[in-house]
């Protein structure tokens, strides 16, 4: 492995790397159609691997302890020891940072064990668990707690088996499933219970493991409405019934057969689900990836066009069938970001090649926006283009206030700033979709009530208030509440967005509105946890406000 450079040598170089780039803060485009960019800092210290928003409007970002130094010192003269650190036994930089979006600062956090290509969810309470990774970090647990002093807490031998590339997510009971990883053709629960110890076996993955190349890691997982799992892995699904264990039913092969699960990572969303319907229907899309063959293609230094297809299936027919689109840019290593709007953004990622060291060619800088509820044909957009390629290690999450927070890109084994095809990146920037335009400020909902931090139950009945200072539409307003993902590898986490059943708007005084909604019938709608909740008025969405289903 090849030494790292010194901290002070990489921030030289860095900066001068963006001697003519924008200030943090600047505005990098102005267009109002298409959406804008922003550069909200210019040196984070770290890569952006995983990103997880907390309910303190905070972001956990975090890369790897086996990179050598990064960019950002650990306070108060503090050191990391680890005797079974590969790279640096003893370190005194942070590998995790905390990013505070009302100050657009960040703060350094003190990660132990490695937590490279790992895993996580955020507990009922508002902790972010976080499991696995690599090395001597490979079957550890840690908890970081929202507050603004809080570091990360390690639990050792947290996890029965070692999880390096597993994908988790929350379930009704406030467990969180893990799900494979890198020779883990299992599963298991965190936390562990006297009757839940151990790892089961999840034939699945093996059936979908392709040899020497594996195509089925960060499997893509979503609750279903009936509290069973689907998982999806290389180019197919099942329904999984995981307190029985046994298959409920298996979704056909994708057509075309291309495998979307890492190495030739696609990404993948459940849309929102729509409670003001007498039967929920549930869909997946799945979006992009690399055509079979490509990862050995790559390693050959043969860089195959990425996929640019995407494949939509309606989960809850009793006959579902993958209905194919086609993307306007093939894509690899994207990610998708559900907007509070019910659109979907996809963003980062190339066109050629697929995830790994050095295998990723020809970035895609614009992101497309995916509208599901528009005609077949009709239902993508390209947005305006980033300046900064986004590669392997890169991630996307939604902020509280609609933007998407856009970090990371490092696919190298070590941080390179200077020497190769796609610098180690430490920018951190924020993309605006188009209802964020200044001139759609008339119709943009505030809320007024309830207040952020509100609790509520299952079923519960919920009178929102707010504003509007131009004309209102009645017909076209709704409420809706996401789950923040825990994002890395192209894949969002436990990412769900509801639109709420919702009765008639009302004028209580000038300018200002009531609605009636009835929050999430059921856990397996919505598990307990915190939520951010949205008025969206003719598909402009007000800043979004916190509540917790408890």
């Amino acid at each position: 492995m090849a030494t790292p450079p010194r901290p002070g040598h990489m921030i030289f170089s860095f900066l001068f790397w963006q001697l003519f780039m924008a200030g943090p803060g600047c505005r990098i485009l102005t267009h109002a159609a298409g959406g804008e960019w922003q550069l909200l800092l210019r040196n984070i210290g770290i890569t952006a691997i995983h990103m997880q928003l907390l309910h303190n409007d905070r972001v956990v970002i975090f890369d790897r302890t086996d990179f050598g130094k990064s960019n950002i010192s650990l306070p108060h003269g503090k050191c990391r020891h680890d005797p079974n650190e590969s790279v640096l036994p003893i370190d005194c930089t942070a590998h995790s940072v905390e990013y505070d979006v009302a100050t657009n600062s960040i703060r350094a956090l003190v990660v132990q064990t490695d937590v490279w290509c790992s895993s996580g969810a955020v507990m009922a309470n508002g902790d972010l668990i976080q499991t696995g990774g690599y090395n001597d970090g490979e079957r550890v647990a840690r908890i970081l707690k929202p507050c603004s002093s809080c570091d990360w807490e390690e639990v050792p031998l947290g996890l029965a088996a070692r999880r390096w590339y597993a994908t988790n997510h929350i379930l009704p009971d406030n467990r969180q499933i893990v799900i494979g990883g890198r020779g883990q053709f299992n599963y298991e629960f965190y936390p562990k219970s006297a009757n839940a110890r151990n790892v089961y076996t999840l034939p699945f993955l093996v059936q979908t493991n392709d040899p020497k190349i594996e195509n089925n890691l960060y499997p893509f997982v979503f609750l279903h409405t009936d509290g069973n799992l689907f998982i999806f892995a290389n180019n197919r699904a099942i329904l999984f019934n995981y307190f029985k264990k046994f298959v409920v039913k298996t979704f056909p092969t994708i057509p075309g057969g291309d495998p979307r699960s890492y190495p030739s990572t696609g990404s993948a969303v459940m849309l929102p689900l729509n409670l003001q319907e007498p039967s929920i229907e549930v869909e997946v899309l799945v979006c992009g990836g690399a055509p079979d063959g490509s990862y050995t293609q790559a390693s050959k230094r043969n860089f195959v066009r990425a996929l640019k297809t995407c494949a939509r299936i309606k989960i809850t027919d009793p006959s579902p069938q993958w209905v194919m689109e086609t993307m306007p840019l093939a894509r690899v290593m994207g990610d998708m970001t559900l907007l509070p709007n019910g659109d979907v953004l996809i963003i980062n990622g190339a066109s050629a090649g697929t995830a790994g060291w050095e295998l990723g060619r020809d970035p895609v800088l614009n992101p497309v926006l995916y509208k599901p509820h528009t005609r077949v044909g009709s239902r993508f957009k390209v947005m305006n283009p980033s300046t900064i390629p986004r590669m392997y290690h890169s991630t996307a999450i939604l902020l509280r206030d609609g933007r998407v927070l856009v970090g990371g890109s490092n696919p190298h084994i070590d941080y390179k700033f200077t020497g190769v095809l796609y610098p180690t990146e430490l920018r951190l920037e924020a993309f605006s979709p188009e209802y964020l335009d200044s001139g759609f400020s008339n119709l943009r909902p505030i809320i007024i009530s309830p207040a952020s931090q509100s609790k509520m139950g299952h079923g519960q009945g919920l009178t929102v208030r707010f504003s509007v200072t131009g004309t209102l539409n009645p017909d076209m307003v709704s409420v809706t509440m996401l789950s923040p993902s825990f994002t890395t590898h192209s894949f969002s986490m436990n990412q769900r967005l509801l639109v709420l059943k919702s009765g008639n708007v009302k004028n209580v005084e000038k300018s200002t509105f009531t609605i009636s909604v009835t929050t999430p019938g059921s856990i397996n709608l919505a598990p307990f946890g915190y939520y951010i909740l949205f008025v969206v008025h003719q598909g402009i969405p007000s800043d979004g406000i916190w509540v917790q289903i408890h």
